[in-house]
C-alpha cells in the first residue's frame, strides 16, 4: 500500500505542485462487465472533493507499482481516478489480442464511468505508449465530456511503425511480445531472467525463421506475432479494425502529447500532431531528450499531464505554458525552446555524399560508386537509436559499427560555426544491387573532436522489385524517410552519414531471396553500390535556419 507521505515525497521528487488533498479512499478490483459480459477488473481512487472530475487510464500493464502510484498522485490533484486492466491482463476476463478490443471494451467502460453517482459530467484520459493507443481507440466516440487527453510515447496507428520503411521493426515486436508473455510468470523468475541478461530474449532475435523466435524468446507460440508476420503487406485488411489515424479529425477533446527524440512512435505521433492541425485542433506538443522507456521521460509526462487535466477538467490554467509546442535541441548550445508549431519554418539544404567518403552541401563531381558486401548470415548489427528497451536506446557512439566493412560513411570537414538542424530529415540513395531484394539503412552522426561518433537520427527502406523505378543501368533511386531532429552541431565537429543494408535486430535482417517474412530461413549475400555523381546525387537533406549558410 502506497501511504500518503509516499505520495506527497514522490510529488515533490517529480516537481509537482501542492496537492489539493491528502484524503483518497481506494477501491479495488471491480467488476465492470462489457457487452460481451466479459469483466474488466477496474480500481477507483476517489478524493475526498466534491464534483470532481475524472481520469481514465486503461493499461495492460496491470494496476500496481507506478500504476498505483500514478492513481495516488492524481487522486491528490483531485480527479477520480479509474485504472481497468485491459481484456485477458491481470485478473480482467477474455483473451488479450493488442489492437482489437480497446475500441468497444473502452466505450463500453466510459459508459459505466458515466452510470457513477460520483461522475461529475466530465473526464479525461492519461496513457503512456499502449495506454495511449487505448486512448486513440475510443477519442472519436467518446463523447463530448471527454474534455482532455494526454497522450504519451504514443500513436493513433501501430502498423507503419511495426513494419518501418516495411522492414518489420523485430526488436520492438519481440521484446515487447517477451515482455507481454512474461507478466503470467512468477516474479522471481521473472527477475532470475532479467539477471541473467534475457538468453531467450536474445536467441530469439538472432533466430531464423522468424515464426520460431517467439517460442524461442518465450516458450509459448504468440498469437500476434504469428500474425504480425503474415499480414505485414502494405493495405493489408488484418490492420484495418487496428489503426485509427482516419478518425483523428473527429476527436474534439484538447490533447498534451509528450514524447522523445529517440523514441520508438515518434514519426507517428508527429503524424498524428500534423492531421490534428491540418483539422483547427491545436495540440500541445513537448519533445525532449528521451526514448521510450526513459524515467526522465516519465516524470516530465507527469508535470506536464497534470497540468494538462487541470486545466482542461478544472479550470486551473497556472501550469500550462503559453507556447503550444515545447522541443529540446541536442547538443552544445540547445536546450528547450518554444515553438508556435512544428515543424517551424526552415530551408531544406542538400549535403551530398562525395567521392572519398565526404559528404558536402555541393553537387558531387563525376565519380566511381563505393560499394559494399551485405551478408545477412552476418547481418549489420543496431546500434542505439530508437529502441523499446530504455537501456540501449538513444545517442551511443558509433564507430565500432562504422569500423565494419559492410558500413560507408560520408563525413564533412569541420564546421566553422555551429550548425542547428530542427524539422523533418530524409535522404535519398541511389543503389545498384546484385540481389533486387535489399534494405538501405541511413544514419546522420555528429563526429566531435575526439572523433566519437554520436548517432541523431536514421531510417531503413526495404527494397522489393518494383517497389522503386530504376534506371536502363539498374540504378534504384531509393527516398529514405528519417527520425525527425532538433540537434545543434558543434563548432569544429563534423557531419557523418552512415549508408548500409541494415541495422539487426532493430530491423529484421532482409534474407536477400524475396521469401515470405515469417518464414524465411535461406540467406543470399550480394554485392551493392551506392552512387554519387551529377546524374546520381545521393544526399541527405537537413532543415536549416538558412539566414547564414553552413561554414566549413
Amino acid at each position: 500500500m502506497i501511504k500518503g507521505i509516499a505520495v506527497r515525497a514522490a510529488a515533490r521528487a517529480l516537481r509537482l505542485p501542492p496537492m489539493v488533498t491528502r484524503h483518497v479512499t481506494v477501491r479495488r478490483d471491480i467488476r465492470v462487465r462489457v457487452r460481451d459480459g466479459v469483466p474488466l477488473l477496474t480500481d477507483h481512487y476517489a478524493p475526498d472533493l466534491p464534483d470532481a472530475p475524472a481520469v481514465l487510464v486503461r493499461t495492460p500493464y496491470g494496476r500496481g507499482g507506478p500504476i498505483r502510484l500514478l492513481g495516488r498522485l492524481l487522486a491528490g490533484y483531485g480527479f477520480h481516478v479509474v485504472v481497468q486492466s485491459c481484456r485477458g491482463t491481470f485478473g480482467s476476463g477474455g483473451v488479450f489480442e493488442p489492437l482489437v478490443h480497446e475500441s468497444a471494451d473502452g466505450l463500453d467502460t466510459i459508459d459505466w464511468l458515466r452510470r457513477q453517482r460520483w461522475y461529475a459530467g466530465r473526464f479525461g484520459m492519461f496513457g503512456v505508449s499502449y495506454q495511449g493507443f487505448a486512448q486513440w481507440a475510443v477519442a472519436a466516440d467518446a463523447g463530448a465530456d471527454l474534455s482532455a487527453m494526454v497522450a504519451v510515447v504514443t500513436a493513433s496507428t501501430t502498423r507503419d511503425c511495426t513494419y518501418a520503411g516495411e522492414s518489420f521493426s523485430l526488436d520492438t515486436v519481440l521484446t515487447w511480445a517477451e515482455l507481454i508473455e512474461a507478466q503470467t510468470v512468477p516474479w522471481l523468475a521473472r527477475q532470475v531472467e532479467l539477471k541473467r541478461g534475457q538468453p531467450r530474449l536474445l536467441a530469439g532475435l538472432a533466430h531464423l525463421p522468424l515464426a520460431e523466435a517467439d517460442r524461442i524468446a518465450t516458450g509459448a507460440t504468440v498469437a500476434f506475432f504469428q500474425e504480425w508476420l503474415r499480414h505485414h503487406t502494405p493495405n493489408a485488411d488484418y490492420w484495418r479494425s487496428r489503426v485509427f489515424d482516419d478518425q483523428l479529425a473527429r476527436s474534439h477533446a484538447p490533447v498534451a502529447m509528450v514524447t522523445g527524440w529517440h523514441d520508438i512512435f515518434l514519426p507517428a505521433q508527429l503524424a498524428d500532431y500534423a492531421t490534428l492541425r491540418a483539422a483547427g485542433r491545436r495540440p500541445y506538443l513537448t519533445i525532449g531528450p528521451w526514448t521510450h522507456g526513459s524515467p526522465r521521460l516519465a516524470a516530465a509526462a507527469l508535470r506536464e499531464g497534470v497540468a494538462w487535466l487541470r486545466a482542461h477538467l478544472a479550470g486551473d490554467r497556472t501550469g500550462l505554458r503559453t507556447a503550444p509546442v515545447r522541443i529540446h535541441v541536442g547538443g552544445a548550445g540547445g536546450g528547450w525552446r518554444d515553438l508556435p508549431d512544428w515543424p517551424p519554418p526552415a530551408e531544406r539544404v542538400a549535403w551530398h555524399l562525395q567521392p572519398g567518403g565526404g559528404l558536402a552541401t555541393t553537387v558531387p563531381p563525376p565519380s566511381t560508386p563505393d560499394g559494399f558486401w551485405y551478408d545477412p548470415a552476418d547481418p549489420t548489427p543496431s546500434l542505439g537509436g530508437p529502441l523499446l528497451v530504455a537501456q540501449r536506446a538513444g545517442p551511443v557512439d558509433n564507430r565500432p559499427v562504422e569500423a565494419r566493412p559492410d558500413v560507408l560513411t560520408y563525413t564533412s570537414a569541420p564546421l566553422a560555426a555551429p550548425l542547428e538542424v530542427v524539422g523533418p530529415v530524409a535522404a535519398e540513395v541511389h543503389v545498384r544491387s546484385l540481389l533486387p531484394y535489399l534494405d538501405v539503412f541511413v544514419r546522420l552522426c555528429e563526429v566531435d573532436t575526439r572523433g566519437r561518433s554520436w548517432n541523431v537520427c536514421d531510417g531503413l527502406v526495404r527494397v522489393v522489385p518494383g517497389r522503386f523505378p530504376s534506371d536502363g543501368d539498374g540504378v534504384v533511386r531509393v527516398p529514405v524517410s528519417m527520425w525527425p531532429v532538433a540537434h545543434r552541431f558543434g563548432r569544429g565537429h563534423r557531419l557523418r552519414l552512415q549508408v548500409s543494408g541494415g541495422a539487426h535486430p532493430r530491423y529484421a535482417r532482409n534474407p536477400g531471396t524475396g521469401e515470405p517474412l515469417g518464414t524465411a530461413a535461406t540467406l543470399r549475400a550480394g554485392f551493392r553500390e551506392i552512387l554519387h555523381d551529377p546524374d546520381h546525387p545521393s544526399a541527405v537533406w537537413l532543415p536549416t535556419d538558412c539566414s547564414e549558410p553552413p561554414e566549413i
